[in-house]
């Protein structure tokens, strides 16, 4: 009766260790975010958006303006892992926390604002906005 109502852990030498990339990373990051704000919990929505993520090899370094919200990430932190992990297939990724009382936030407000940090992030995609014929929408 005991042996039936252990979980089953899996070694963690079969669990998946796939490379991945900053873009892929920040994909699901804000993915995640949309979807807790989809579900009602908009705070931890716009900490998730309050600055990017920075990856280094698997660790991912995220910089919160104050020890308040910091407390509120890291309560929330083992279910985003859980999600990067999934839809990045690497369970190597890991957290770190930064707190910077002098971080300004950077938060895009239209379309133009995100078109430009996007293309801050990758200058390609002009290219295709152009190829395509694409407009900005407000």
């Amino acid at each position: 009766m005991e042996a039936s109502t252990k979980s089953y852990v899996k070694p963690s030498s079969v669990l998946p260790t796939e490379e991945f990339n900053e873009t892929d990373m920040r994909l699901h990051w804000n993915k995640y975010a949309e979807r807790l704000g989809q579900k009602g919990l908009k705070i931890m929505e716009s900490i998730l958006l309050i600055s990017d993520p920075v990856l280094n090899g698997t660790t991912i370094s995220y910089e919160l303006p104050n020890e308040g919200s910091k407390l509120e990430f890291e309560s929330q932190m083992n279910a985003l892992l859980g999600h990067l992990k999934g839809h990045l297939h690497n369970h190597d990724i890991t957290i770190e926390v930064i707190v910077n009382e002098q971080a300004e936030m950077k938060r895009t407000y239209n379309n133009q604002d995100r078109y430009n940090r996007f293309l801050e992030i990758n200058p390609n995609i002009e290219l295709l906005r152009s190829t395509f014929g694409l407009d900005l929408k407000d």
